[in-house]
C-alpha cells in the first residue's frame, strides 16, 4: 500500500505494502505510459481467462495522482465527467472521493483505482495490478470479512509468535523434499496454535483479515506472475520485506496468503472452492497435508530453530520502546484536551503499516485523512486515535480556531460547528443549532 492510501469501505483492505512501491513522483499520468498500464492488465487478466475464481478480473481501471488528483481511465465514466482522450479518457476527482489503491464507486463505474505512478520493477507492479483487479469483484465472490481488532499482532508474543510463523512458511516453500515441507509446515502451524491458544480472539481476526487482504495478494502473486518460481520467489519476498513494517496489525495478511495460497494449491487445488465453508486457510492446509494437532510441549525447542535469541531480544526491546509510546499517545489523545468527532459513515486514507493498538483505547493512526457529513479531517502528524469500536475519532485540542491543531487541520461542511465538550477543554464537531426560522 503507498503511504497515502486507505480504506474506502469498512470491510475490505487497501492496496499492496508500502514496502512495495517507489517514492512518489509529481508528474501526472502520462497518456502513453497509462495506454502501457492498461495493456499490461488486460493482458493479466486475458492470460487468467477467469480461471482461478471462475470470473475475470478485467474491468475499468482508474490511475490517479494523488498530488493533483489528475485521473486517466481505459474506459468512459457514467456521468460524463471524463474527456476523451484519443482511446483513454482524462479528469480529476473531486475532493469527495477518497485516493487509495482500492476500488472505487465514482461517477456511475466501480473502478480499480489504481495510484501513478506503478512500481517500476515489472513482478512488483503486476503483482499489485492483479491484486487490485480482484479487490474489485472481491464482494461478488462473497470473500469479504468484517475485519476487527488484530491488535494482539502488536504485543510481545503476537510479533514474536507470527515471525516464527513467517520464518517456518519460508523453509516450507524452499523444501525440497515433502518430509522437508511437512516438518516446515508443522513448526508454522506450531506458532500459530500458540498464538491462538494466548489470545481469545486472534483466530476469528486473523481469519478474516487473510480473506480480505491475504486472498487478494495470493491472487496478485497468482496471475501476476507467470512462472511458478517467480510466484515462490515474490512469497518469499513478502515474507520477508513485512518484517520491516511498523506494525504488523494490518500488515501481516499480505506475507501469509502468498504463502498458504502457493502451498494450498500444491496440496489441495480445489482449496479456493472451500473458502465459503469458513475455514482459515491454516486450517485448509493442514487438513489438506493431514497434519497433526500441533504439541505445545515442543515449542521452546522448535523455537530455536528459527531464532538463535537475537528476534527475541530484539522483540523484548521493541516492547519497552512501545509501552512508553503507548503512554505518550494516551496522554496526547484520551486524557486530553482533545478533539473529538462522532462517526457514522466515514471514508478513511491512511497507511496500515503505520498503525499503533491502543489497547481497549482503539486504534492510533499516525496520519489520516477522514470525510464524513461533518466534512474532513486532515491529520499530518502527532497521530488521531479511532475508538475501539470505531465511533468516534479524537486529535489533540484545538488551536483558538477550534479548526486545526498540531498536526492537524478540520474542513467543516456548511451546518457543522466546534462546540465545548462535555469534560473541561475537550471540543466536539455538532451541526450547528438553528432558530425557529432555521437561521444558524
Amino acid at each position: 500500500m503507498d503511504l497515502l492510501s486507505g480504506l474506502t469501505r469498512s470491510a475490505l483492505a487497501v492496496a499492496l505494502a508500502a514496502l512495495l512501491l517507489p517514492s512518489r513522483a509529481t508528474a501526472a499520468p502520462d497518456p502513453a505510459d497509462a495506454a502501457r498500464v492498461f495493456a499490461e492488465a488486460k493482458a493479466l487478466c486475458e492470460r487468467d481467462e477467469g480461471a482461478l475464481w471462475g470470473t475475470s478480473l478485467c474491468g475499468p481501471i482508474l490511475l490517479v495522482d494523488y498530488t493533483d488528483r489528475s485521473v486517466v481511465a481505459n474506459v468512459a465514466d457514467k456521468e460524463g465527467r471524463l474527456v476523451a482522450s484519443g482511446a483513454l479518457f482524462a479528469g480529476t476527482l473531486p475532493e469527495s472521493v477518497i485516493i487509495a489503491n482500492t476500488p472505487t464507486e465514482w461517477a456511475g463505474v466501480r473502478w480499480t483505482q489504481l495510484l501513478w505512478p506503478l512500481p517500476t520493477e515489472a513482478d512488483k507492479r503486476q503483482v499489485l495490478i492483479a491484486h487490485e483487479l480482484f479487490h474489485r469483484i472481491q464482494p461478488t465472490l462473497g470473500l469479504t470479512r468484517n475485519e476487527v481488532g488484530n491488535r494482539h499482532l502488536d504485543t510481545l508474543e503476537g510479533r514474536y509468535l507470527l515471525q516464527l510463523e513467517w520464518r517456518a512458511l519460508a523453509q516450507a516453500l524452499k523444501a525440497t523434499t515433502p518430509a522437508l515441507r511437512q516438518a516446515a509446515l508443522s513448526d508454522a502451524l506450531l506458532f500459530r496454535h500458540e498464538r491462538y491458544r494466548l489470545f481469545a480472539q486472534a483466530a476469528l481476526e486473523e481469519g478474516q483479515l487473510e480473506i480480505n487482504e491475504g486472498v487478494p495478494e495470493y491472487t496478485g502473486v497468482k496471475v501476476g506472475l507467470n512462472d511458478p518460481k517467480a510466484r515462490i520467489a515474490h512469497a518469499e519476498y513478502d515474507l520477508s520485506a513485512f518484517v520491516q513494517a511498523p506494525s504488523f496489525v494490518r500488515s501481516f495478511a499480505y506475507a501469509t496468503g502468498p504463502a498458504y495460497g502457493l502451498l494450498l494449491d500444491e496440496a489441495d487445488p480445489a482449496w479456493r472452492d472451500k473458502l465459503g465453508s469458513g475455514q482459515r486457510l491454516d486450517q485448509l492446509l493442514s487438513a489438506a497435508m493431514r497434519l497433526p494437532d500441533p504439541d505445545p510441549t515442543t515449542l521452546a525447542a522448535r523455537a530455536t530453530h528459527y531464532d538463535d535469541g537475537a528476534l527475541r531480544s530484539a522483540e523484548e526491546a521493541r516492547d519497552r520502546q512501545k509501552r512508553a509510546q503507548a503512554a505518550e499517545l494516551t496522554a496526547r489523545l484520551v486524557d486530553g484536551p482533545v478533539l473529538i468527532i462522532a462517526l457514522k459513515k466515514s471514508n478513511r486514507q491512511f497507511n496500515p503499516q503505520t498503525l499503533i493498538p491502543l489497547g481497549e483505547l482503539g486504534m492510533v493512526y499516525p496520519t489520516l485523512r477522514l470525510t464524513g457529513e461533518w466534512g474532513a479531517l486532515q491529520v499530518d502528524s502527532g497521530g488521531a486515535l479511532l475508538s475501539a469500536k470505531q465511533a468516534t475519532v479524537s486529535v489533540k485540542g484545538a488551536d483558538p480556531s477550534g479548526i486545526k491543531g498540531e498536526g492537524w487541520r478540520l474542513d467543516l461542511a456548511p451546518g457543522w460547528s466546534v462546540r465545548p465538550g462535555a469534560r473541561a477543554g475537550d471540543l466536539i464537531v455538532a451541526q450547528t443549532p438553528t432558530d425557529a426560522a432555521g437561521t444558524p
